[in-house]
């Protein structure tokens, strides 16, 4: 009986190995502030983290705002390229992100039918770390450009 459940042990653990080894995108991800380039007054995102959801993908997003206030927003969905709903972020009603690749993909932020802002991710090959890159354009109409790098945890 012993020996059964240290085999079932073993096997949930290949399992759990096997599910997230096979997207690098997976896990928990902290904002390591030092290498990143995010502009005085841009929010921040500190926390990111992607998990399984039924077929979905679940990004949960916490972090501050340009005035330091705690935020949080969730995006349930595809990497397909298509619009899913953002719940908890004023600033966008829809993310939509496509995988290019197993280290690449694309995102695109929408408010009210527009598009807002454009960027990719890029996950470095070991998959310890990611780099966001993204582009708005900001109140004085300008565009604006943050690079926010990601360490996993």
């Amino acid at each position: 009986m012993r020996a059964r459940k240290v085999l079932l042990g073993i096997a949930l653990c290949l399992v759990a190995v096997v599910c997230y080894g096979a997207d690098p995108t997976m896990g928990r991800w902290k904002l390591n502030e030092a290498k990143s380039k995010i502009p005085k007054g841009a929010p921040k995102n500190k926390t990111v983290v992607y998990e399984a959801a039924g077929d979905d993908v679940k990004i949960t997003i916490d972090g501050v705002d340009g005035e330091g206030k705690p935020t949080h927003d969730e995006w349930t969905g595809k990497f397909d390229g298509n619009d899913y709903p953002v719940t908890g972020n004023p600033q966008e009603d829809t993310r939509a992100l496509k995988k290019i690749n197993d280290h690449t993909y694309t995102v695109a932020v929408k408010k009210d039918g527009q598009t807002t802002a454009t960027g990719h991710i890029v996950i470095d090959p070991e998959g310890k770390s990611r780099t966001v890159t993204m582009m708005r354009t900001g109140p004085d109409g300008k565009k604006v450009t943050s690079r926010a790098v990601y360490d996993k945890r």
